[in-house]
């Protein structure tokens, strides 16, 4: 039997020393969280991502007693990007979350399974890596691709 070794990289960044766009874009993810309907989880989830136009789309979990009815932050803003400018490439996302006493998380969340999985198709889509930053108080992890957070992805080729 042979074994395969994966790497993922995955810079971990104070606050300051990120770029003034992806600072004002986790904060633009830190205001979404303001906007989650988290009755269930008390999980409130912020995203938002950064459009090849220089737009900013938020996006915030939504939840509903009908689990698995909801949808989380992340593919809450890439849907909503992809209806209102169909044709412009992801290029940053950003995600902050807040517990339940409302107070910013000090390690970063990662997004789950099916966000990665609509992550890996933006990517396909537009043929081009979106760069990641996942906000903590403590420090943010900046990626320079999903595929560092799930390197075997499924995809059509």
């Amino acid at each position: 039997m042979k074994e395969l070794t994966l790497k993922s990289t995955i810079h971990v960044a104070d606050f300051s020393e990120l770029t003034d766009q992806e600072r004002k874009l986790i904060e633009e993810a830190k205001a979404a969280t303001h906007h989650s309907y988290a009755p269930y989880s008390h999980f409130h989830v912020g995203a938002a991502l950064l459009l090849k136009n220089g737009i900013m789309v938020p996006g915030c979990n939504q939840e509903n007693a009908a689990f698995p009815s909801g949808l989380c932050a992340e593919r809450s803003a890439i849907f909503a990007a992809g209806a209102q400018y169909p044709d412009q490439a992801v290029t940053m996302l950003a995600i902050a979350v807040r517990n339940s006493k409302g107070e910013f998380l000090e390690e970063p969340a990662s997004p789950c399974g099916s966000c990665r999985q609509v992550i890996i198709e933006t990517e396909t889509r537009f043929k081009q890596p979106v760069r990641i930053l996942l906000y903590g108080t403590k420090h943010t992890y900046v990626m320079d691709g999903i595929k560092e957070l799930m390197p075997l992805s499924f995809t059509e080729f």
